[in-house]
């Protein structure tokens, strides 16, 4: 009888799959709930003033508790902490489901929970990446890494969509059903098995919990991959103008826009797959920069696309590349960065994350209305080629990485 395929392998690894679930509840929940309080804040207030305020009281906790946040993914047992955040979460959530019907929802509460909910992701996220090493093996690594960012492009997909449908029902059955969702979530995090030992965690001290930062700055590889990153989705991210390309470019409206919106996470899913059963385990520093120079020039496609049709498909190469890219940059820096130290490191990319998602919006805003989206756009793809060309000869020991460990000369 033939050995089972590595996919296959992955579907029979029991603590992998009870992950996976935890990132599609996860991850379902998170969109929810971004659907149903942006929803009953308009309700309330009629204002895009306080729409951009729920955004900001989740963004702060990122920015503001990353040392913390890091800390705590090092210093304790990881599945207690990821556990413990989802139900601070779902409990947020699970006040709004009863203030909804009782009459008692304001905007107050609504960005006090909305806050709640943000500072709940940031203890969450170091803890729930860092994770995944002590679950897999190394060899079983960058496929368990493609599959779950398969499940968690999923779940950005179908967790609007079902926020939207459950909405028109009731919000109040909208945000049960959020705490729902993290709730089960936590429950399957804490009986998760660990296939690898944990090592014996660091007492907090002021020298740890900066470490995480210093171990960034310490090795290439690492800081390379994180660096890229946040210039690129800084510098080359037309997300936040795909409403005005829908509208004021290709004449089209809601639909139309919903449909640019997928599009990248469509061809993120089908890298994914891709990737699930065909990982890049060889020359992968030449293939990150390869796939991101090739996000780059799918972003220019989008800007000079003449047709909707082709702007589909540049936002498909868009999401396609920004996977590969993605699940090889996190590869690297789970098996660069030891076990003590992971929930810091992540922490510190978290942080980078959220900071570069938040001012790529404003970059690409404020460049759209100084030279219109569709240079916005463009200049946004020019500049990603140019962080990947300047990243390559800044960052060698990136570029030469032929395997995901460090090379032991």
């Amino acid at each position: 009888m033939d050995d089972p395929s590595p996919a296959t392998t992955l579907l029979r690894h029991g603590a992998f799959m009870r992950f996976v679930y935890v990132r599609i509840a996860a991850s379902v929940a998170l969109q929810m709930q971004a659907v149903a309080i942006g929803w009953q804040m308009y309700e309330l207030t009629g204002s895009s003033f306080q729409l951009g305020l729920v955004g900001l009281v989740q963004f702060i906790p990122a920015v503001g508790l990353f040392l913390a946040t890091g800390h705590a993914a090092d210093r304790y047992d990881r599945r207690a902490v990821t556990a413990a955040s989802q139900t601070a979460e779902a409990i947020a959530v699970a006040v709004l489901a009863v203030a909804t019907p009782s009459g008692w929802l304001t905007p107050e509460l609504l960005l006090a929970m909305a806050f709640l909910v943000g500072a709940g992701r940031a203890f969450e996220q170091p803890s729930l990446q860092s994770v995944l090493p002590n679950i897999v093996s190394a060899q079983m690594l960058p496929r368990a890494i493609a599959a779950a960012n398969l499940a968690a492009q999923t779940a950005v997909v179908a967790g609007p969509a079902l926020g939207g449908a459950l909405l028109a029902a009731s919000p109040s059955l909208t945000f049960a059903a959020c705490a729902a969702l993290w709730f089960s979530s936590a429950v399957v995090m804490v009986g998760i098995a660990m296939e690898r030992v944990i090592a014996k965690r660091e007492p907090m001290q002021l020298r740890t919990v900066f470490s995480g930062l210093a171990f960034i700055w310490q090795h290439r590889v690492v800081l390379g991959a994180i660096t890229v990153d946040l210039f690129v989705v800084l510098l080359g991210s037309a997300t936040a103008l795909l409403p005005i390309l829908a509208r004021d470019v290709f004449l089209t409206g809601p639909i139309g826009f919903g449909a640019l919106r997928a599009a990248p996470a469509a061809g993120a899913i089908v890298a994914a797959l891709i990737l699930t059963r065909r990982p890049i385990t060889r020359r992968v520093g030449h293939a990150m920069f390869a796939a991101t120079l090739i996000y780059g020039i799918g972003t220019i496609l989008l800007a000079l696309s003449p047709t909707f049709s082709l702007a589909m498909a540049a936002l498909i190469v868009v999401g396609a590349a920004d996977t590969i890219s993605m699940v090889i940059r996190q590869t690297l820096v789970q098996l660069h960065t030891p076990d003590r130290m992971r929930g810091r490191v992540f922490a510190v990319n978290s942080m980078f994350t959220s900071t570069s998602n938040q001012l790529g919006t404003f970059r690409a805003g404020t460049a759209a209305a100084a030279l219109g989206a569709v240079p916005a756009v463009l200049l946004g793809g020019v500049s990603a080629i140019a962080v990947v060309l300047i990243s390559a000869g800044v960052f060698r020991d990136l570029l030469r990485a032929d395997g995901y460990e460090p090379s032991m000369r």
